[in-house]
C-alpha cells in the first residue's frame, strides 16, 4: 500500500469516509447530558400551555376603572383561581400562575394600593401587560431541538419543557485504548531505570470521554507480537473504536501494523504530513475503526484531536468541527520539512485574533499542552513563518 505522506485534509477525509453513524437508543432525560440527539424534538403542546402571570400582583381587566376592585380569589402556581374574573373585581396572582378567565392583564404589586379586601390600581394597565401567553415559547408541534444537537443544560431544559421524558440519542461510541511499550508503568508507581509513567492512557481516555465516548478499556500492552495481537483482537471484539498509542512505526519492536493486518483490519493510510504525528495510522474492519497514534504524548494528543476527535463526533451524528480560523503569530516560527501543529494560546485583546506558542514544541514536551487553546498550522518549507503572519488555527 502506498506510504507517501498524506496531507492533514486527505487523512481527515479518509477517516470521515469510514464513519457510519451508530444506531439510536432511548435515553432518560436525566441521563442525556452531553449525548447527541438522533431525532428532532418537537413540542407536544404549547409552551407554556396556558396564559400565566409574569409578575406577582393582581389579575385584572384592562378596562378596569380607577376605583377600588374587590379581591375575590387567588391564583397560585399550580392552583388556579376557582372562578372567572368579573367586572369590578381583581384576583390575587403569583408569578407563573394561570391567568383567570375574564382577565387580560396583571397589575404588579408595586402598582397597586391594598386596603382590606379591596385593591386600587395606581396606574392603568394595557391588555396583555405582564402576561405570558400560551405558546409564546413554543407552539405545539414546533421543532424545539434538531437532530445532531449536543445536549447541554439549556437543551435539556427545553426538552423537558416540551414534555419529553426520554430522548432518542445516538449510542455512545465504545472506545478501547491500548498503550504499547515495555517501558510503561502505571501513574504513581515507582520507576526503574529506563521506565516511564504511562501518561497517554489517562490523557486519551479523558479526550475520548470529552467527545462523548464510553471508554471500555485502558490497557498497557507489552512489546511482543503475541500480546499485541491478543489485545487488539479483544479491543476489536468489544469496542467501536480502538486507539493504540505507540508501535506504529518501523522499528523491530513495532508490532501494531502486522498484528492489525493479521486481524483483517484494512489500512486506509499511514504517515501524514504532520509534525508531531507523522507515523499516524488509520484503518477499519467492517464498522470497527482503528487509530494507531504515535507514542510520544504530544503526538498522541495532536493526532487524537485531528483524526479521532472528528471520528467520534461523526459516529454520534454531531456537527462537524468548525472550519479553521485565521490568527496572527506573535513570534517567528522556524519552518520544518512537514506541516507543524503548534500548541498555542489565543487572544484578541486588540481585536485581532493572535496565536502565541505555549513554549517548546517538541513531541515529548507535555508542558506544551498546558493552557493550549488551539492548534496553529505552519506549512512546511524553508525560512520562518514571521510574527504577524496569518496561519490557520483550530480550537481544542
Amino acid at each position: 500500500m502506498p506510504t507517501a505522506l498524506l496531507s492533514i485534509e486527505e487523512a481527515r477525509a479518509a477517516v470521515a469516509s469510514s464513519c457510519v453513524p451508530l444506531p439510536a437508543e432511548p435515553v432518560a432525560l436525566e441521563d442525556a447530558a452531553r449525548r447527541v440527539l438522533a431525532e428532532d424534538v418537537r413540542a407536544g403542546a404549547d409552551v407554556p400551555t396556558f396564559d400565566n402571570s409574569a409578575m406577582d400582583g393582581f389579575a385584572v381587566r384592562s378596562d378596569a376603572s380607577s376605583g377600588p376592585l374587590w379581591i375575590v380569589d387567588e391564583s397560585r402556581a399550580g392552583r388556579p383561581a376557582s372562578r372567572p374574573l368579573g367586572a369590578g373585581e381583581a384576583i390575587r396572582i403569583s408569578t407563573g400562575a394561570a391567568l383567570p378567565a375574564g382577565a387580560d392583564a396583571v397589575a404588579p404589586l408595586e402598582r397597586v394600593r391594598e386596603a382590606g379586601e379591596q385593591v386600587t390600581l395606581t396606574e392603568a394597565v394595557a391588555a396583555g401587560q405582564h402576561v405570558r401567553h400560551a405558546g409564546e415559547d413554543l407552539r405545539a408541534g414546533a421543532v424545539a431541538l434538531l437532530a445532531g444537537t449536543v445536549l447541554g443544560a439549556g437543551e435539556l431544559g427545553v426538552a423537558a419543557a416540551t414534555g419529553a421524558g426520554a430522548l432518542s440519542c445516538a449510542r455512545r461510541p465504545r472506545v478501547a485504548i491500548l498503550c504499547t511499550g515495555d517501558e510503561l508503568r502505571p501513574p504513581g508507581s515507582p520507576l526503574e531505570p529506563g521506565q516511564i509513567h504511562n501518561s497517554n492512557g489517562p490523557m486519551l481516555a479523558a479526550l475520548a470521554t470529552q467527545e462523548g465516548a464510553e471508554v471500555v478499556a485502558v490497557e498497557t500492552v507489552r512489546d511482543t507480537r503475541a500480546e499485541t495481537e491478543a489485545a487488539l483482537a479483544a479491543a476489536l471484539a468489544e469496542a467501536d473504536v480502538a486507539i493504540v498509542s505507540g508501535g506504529v512505526s518501523v522499528g523491530p519492536h513495532d508490532h501494531v501494523k502486522p498484528a492489525l493486518e493479521a486481524l483483517g483490519v484494512v489500512q486506509r493510510f499511514w504517515r501524514v504530513d504532520l509534525q508531531p504525528g507523522k507515523p499516524t495510522w488509520f484503518g477499519a474492519r467492517d464498522d470497527r475503526l482503528v487509530f494507531g497514534l504515535p507514542g510520544n504524548p504530544v503526538s498522541s494528543f495532536v493526532t487524537f484531536a485531528l483524526f479521532a476527535r472528528p471520528a467520534l463526533r461523526a459516529l454520534q451524528g454531531a456537527p462537524a468541527l468548525p472550519a479553521p480560523e485565521r490568527a496572527a503569530l506573535t513570534e517567528d516560527v522556524p519552518r520544518r520539512a512537514r506541516t507543524q501543529a503548534l500548541r498555542v494560546r489565543l487572544d484578541a485583546a486588540d481585536g485581532t485574533l493572535r496565536a502565541t506558542p505555549t513554549g517548546a514544541q517538541g513531541s515529548h514536551v507535555t508542558a506544551s499542552l498546558l493552557g493550549a487553546d488551539a492548534l496553529a498550522f505552519v506549512a512546511g518549507g524553508e525560512g520562518v513563518a514571521a510574527a504577524g503572519g496569518q496561519v490557520p488555527v483550530e480550537r481544542l
